[in-house]
């Protein structure tokens, strides 16, 4: 008779600065892309699940939003979300460059450090360094982590990727899974609607514009065929909303045919999406709005 492996599951929480790869690492190892990605700081703003499913595994991966020391409430609570994420990893990813040497808040890296569950320094993007740098970044991180396994990687082209997701593997504990095994992330389908709508924002507007930005889905009917979703996209100014429109309404045109073929490729079927814009007065700083925007528990 063949003997049953006996079932594993655990949360991995990626940390890391803005911009370091968390949310690449994330879709990489999911294989899927549920964490936007973009060139600008602070793309993520939520803690999101993503969940690799095996026979006899079951691994819940957290992206978190990027280190950053809070200027207003909604990045207080960003900040919280990777504070939860410290709490329950049963293994702890701090994800950085060859070009970093500290995270920006000081307190947590003293977290990390004291950290009892197993930590993965994870040195991204070594494709776009010399042999030389990489050798000395390893080094630098060996010394201020003794106890961490060091590893570089290249998580957009997928160097280390299988190799990283094998020892993640073998970490998690004895348990039984946590959510569906056909369940690949906790978030609604409303929260990838946003989030694609957001994504092209970010993509298409520079300066304050992305970061004065939120997206609530009002209509989410799905048929056999076709998704119908209706959105709003809030700005903060009656300026904003001018620039994120464009001249005749060409600018957030744009947004929507980016925003439509994105989320056909997430959804795999035809989706007709109506977007509108709205002024809603330093939501950023409101604490009732950002409850209803997901942000405080």
């Amino acid at each position: 008779m063949k003997e049953t492996k006996e079932h594993k599951s655990g949360y991995i929480s990626i940390v890391g600065n803005p911009n370091v790869g968390k949310s690449t690492l994330m879709n990489a190892l999911v294989g899927k892309e549920l964490s936007i990605i973009t060139a600008k700081a602070q793309t993520t703003r939520h803690r999101i699940l993503g969940i690799v499913n095996g026979a006899d595994f079951q691994m819940v991966l957290s992206d978190t939003p990027g280190v950053i020391k809070p200027a207003y409430e909604m990045q207080n609570s960003m900040m919280n979300f990777v504070k939860e994420a410290l709490v329950d990893a049963d293994v702890l990813i701090y994800i950085t460059t060859v070009e970093e040497t500290e995270l920006k808040d000081e307190k947590l890296f003293e977290r990390i450090k004291k950290t009892k569950a197993p930590l993965f320094i994870l040195i991204n993007k070594i494709d776009l360094s010399s042999q030389e740098q990489v050798e000395q970044t390893v080094l630098h991180w060996q010394s201020v982590f003794p106890s961490a396994r060091v590893c570089p990687i290249a998580a957009l082209p997928g160097f280390f990727i299988p190799e990283l997701l094998a020892l993640l593997i073998d970490l998690l504990p004895a348990s039984p899974p946590y959510f569906p095994k056909d369940q690949l992330t906790d978030k609604p389908e409303r929260f990838f609607v946003n989030e694609s709508i957001r994504e092209q924002i970010l993509k298409r507007y520079n300066k304050e514009i992305p970061y004065s930005v939120e997206v609530v889905t009002e209509e989410f009917f799905e048929d056999p065929k076709i998704i119908k979703i209706r959105s709003v996209i809030l700005v903060e100014r009656e300026t904003q909303k001018g620039i994120i429109i464009g001249h005749k309404g060409s600018a957030l045109k744009q947004v929507g045919i980016g925003g439509r073929k994105s989320l056909q490729d997430f959804f795999g079927k035809k989706i007709h999406l109506e977007l509108y814009v709205k002024v809603s007065k330093n939501w950023r700083s409101n604490t009732q709005q950002l409850k209803r925007f997901g942000y405080n528990n």
